[in-house]
């Protein structure tokens, strides 16, 4: 097994790089995120995850362990294959697909494309607790009343033009810290401070 490429980066687009070592041009997909944080280098490193199909052997690259453990927690779910996993990390840097997971938002997990509403469901329920054991962050529990505060204040923030991701992380940690938290417009207060902060 390939556990990492180092070279230099022959060639790159936002889906795939090629990276030259020892005169072997590799080719590995990546995922935007990871695009992102090689796209001004001449050389990188690598990790990877070598994928092998009957009629193919793919390798995948990431700028970090973090995003690498996703992608292989993302394809044991059933039905997530590797290149829906890389959408996947393209549409959501690591801590936001997290958060999503965590936070059992379905609704941004549909969003990423070929993402079904059945999918996105077995994500979070094959994901969640593998998720919040690697972190050590702990589920918020929330009354029916937070449960209905968070959605007011989590729908006016998106519509201030917060990412959802974001708002979503925000309030999780407000409701936590401030538990007596009793109206909307005070939970959107200290979620403002939060997200500035």
């Amino acid at each position: 097994m390939i556990a990492y490429v180092k070279g230099t980066l022959a060639h790159k687009n936002p889906s795939f790089v090629i990276v030259e070592a020892g005169g072997i041009g590799y080719h590995i997909n990546v995922s935007l995120y990871t695009y992102t944080k090689i796209e001004g280098a001449e050389q990188v490193t690598l990790l990877t995850h070598f994928h092998v199909k009957e009629d193919q052997q793919t390798l995948f690259g990431f700028y970090e362990e973090q995003e690498r453990n996703l992608f292989r927690l993302l394809i044991s779910v059933n039905g997530v294959g590797p290149a829906t996993a890389l959408v996947v990390l393209s549409s959501m840097n690591p801590d936001e697909l997290r958060a999503a997971v965590i936070g059992e938002d379905v609704g941004t997990i549909r969003r990423v494309k070929g993402i079904g509403p059945k999918t996105a469901q077995r994500i979070i329920l094959d994901l969640k607790d593998k998720m919040v054991k690697e972190s050590g962050d702990s589920p918020t529990m929330l009354s029916p009343q937070s449960n209905t505060l968070r959605s007011e204040a989590l729908s006016a923030l998106v519509n201030l033009g917060f990412a959802r991701p974001s708002v979503q992380r925000a309030l999780n940690r407000v409701l936590a810290a401030h538990p007596q938290t009793s109206t909307p417009e005070e939970l959107i207060k200290l979620a403002l401070r939060e997200l500035s902060s």
